[in-house]
């Protein structure tokens, strides 16, 4: 049975909280990135396409941002699609009824939302959090989410240090380590699916790092 729950997160956890407050009033000063660009949601953008096709299939309609930082990626920016479309936002490109962030670490989203959401869609968040606390995040992201979880895991050192000094990325895991939590957690959800979509570092022949990107999926049995 796993130690640490939401109502007792183990001290690691709560030492990380408090350093991603400071992180986000006063930036990356390590990095020296002003507090307005530090954790202000940016990583969801290079997922909208992919979430948006989920939604679709699905017809979800209401949507979780779980670790959603300052929350500006859902704030008015011009949307492209190929089709000549133009959409003012993301939440209109994704064509939902509402969007709610929630953010540990950012006063106005610090407070765990009430209900439950066709989808939960977390970015840029997993490997920020204490691997112990990890399997009981991972179910209370699956609790809040009716239809999908979309999840996406950096398996490589972050650009950001923490005020400490340590790199901001705690957990650094494959993503077989990943996937034996999530396929542990999905099946205590009924009709849960879930979509997971690693980064993973790679060196070529030339010494250039790049990154190769797998998703893996996997899901409950039906409700």
């Amino acid at each position: 049975m796993n130690e640490f729950s939401r109502s007792q997160p183990s001290p690691r956890y709560r030492e990380l909280v408090e350093m991603y407050r400071d992180m986000h009033t006063h930036g990356a000063v390590n990095e020296n990135i002003p507090a307005d660009q530090t954790f202000d949601g940016r990583s969801l953008r290079p997922h909208a396409n992919s979430i948006r096709g989920i939604i679709e299939v699905l017809g979800s309609k209401t949507i979780l941002d779980y670790g959603s930082g300052k929350g500006r990626q859902y704030q008015p920016m011009k949307i492209d699609t190929p089709d000549g479309r133009v959409f003012p936002d993301i939440k209109a490109f994704w064509n939902v009824d509402k969007i709610t962030c929630y953010d540990p670490g950012h006063a106005p989203f610090n407070t765990l939302p009430d209900g439950r959401f066709d989808g939960v869609v977390s970015t840029d968040v997993l490997e920020h959090c204490p691997a112990e606390d990890i399997p009981w995040i991972i179910d209370e992201i699956f609790s809040y989410a009716e239809e999908f979880a979309y999840l996406n895991v950096a398996c490589y050192p972050a650009g950001k240090t923490l005020p400490n000094g340590e790199n901001a990325h705690c957990t650094l895991e494959p993503p077989e380590w990943w996937q034996a939590i999530f396929d542990k957690a999905v099946a205590d959800h009924p009709g849960l699916r879930y979509y997971a979509l690693f980064d993973i570092p790679e060196v070529d022949p030339l010494k250039e790092k790049t990154l190769r990107h797998e998703m893996r999926t996997g899901k409950s049995k039906p409700k």
